[in-house]
């Protein structure tokens, strides 16, 4: 029946459907490269699509910008300059406190020195409430005086007697006690005459060189 029908149609002048063209295969050897876009290398130095070779160039290390973290460097030069600014300050701060605290320590012991010699000192002044002679001497640097009767000027310059300055007081004392004095507070002994001495060196032990006690220092 088909056959038949074919050949009818053949007759009447229908021709039969040409075949479909075979197109060659590209994996084939002999047609190789035929309609094959050609190959491209693989771009180097960057990310693909860039501008060259200095897309990828990585920047100078000296240039400075933000890291990973988000945070600029400084410098190496920098921060050693401002270690050594901090050690410095460090530094200056401990020598105030250690300053301080010598400049305390000397008062704590000039407090205790002193009250030590209150208690030595007890009882043991020599003043005459009657005495009229001013004694004359340099202390402090600045001159001052204790009255003595004449027995106490002579021993005073013999070195049998001494001074002694206590809260602002002046105490004649006898030889002994000035020696202790000068162990327990150095700084309190206001007179201390060397018989051997030249007499040049205390103008003030003869009367007759007396300052007037009209004259305000």
């Amino acid at each position: 029946m088909t056959d038949s029908l074919r050949d009818q149609l053949l007759t009447l002048g229908f021709k039969s459907a040409p075949a479909p063209e075979r197109k060659p295969n590209p994996g084939r050897s002999g047609s190789q490269g035929q309609g094959r876009p050609p190959h491209k290398p693989p771009h180097k130095g960057g990310r693909p699509g860039g501008q060259g070779a200095a897309a990828g160039k990585p920047k100078p290390h000296a240039e400075r910008g933000p890291h990973r973290d988000g945070k600029v460097r400084k410098p190496a030069s920098e921060m050693d300059l401002g270690k050594a600014w901090a050690l410095r300050a460090n530094r200056e701060k401990q020598e105030r406190i250690e300053t301080e605290r010598l400049k305390q320590e000397e008062a704590r012991l000039r407090r205790e020195a002193k009250a030590k010699l209150e208690t030595l000192l007890q009882g043991r002044a020599l003043n005459d409430a009657t005495a009229e002679i001013a004694r004359h001497f340099e202390y402090g640097g600045k001159i001052k005086r204790i009255y003595v009767s004449e027995a106490q000027l002579k021993a005073l310059n013999a070195g049998e007697l001494g001074v002694v300055q206590l809260n602002g007081r002046y105490l004649l004392v006898d030889a002994a006690v000035l020696a202790e004095t000068e162990q327990v507070f150095a700084p309190a002994v206001a007179l201390k005459v060397d018989p051997s001495a030249p007499a040049g060196d205390d103008p003030y032990a003869d009367p007759r060189y007396q300052v007037p006690t009209t004259l305000v220092w």
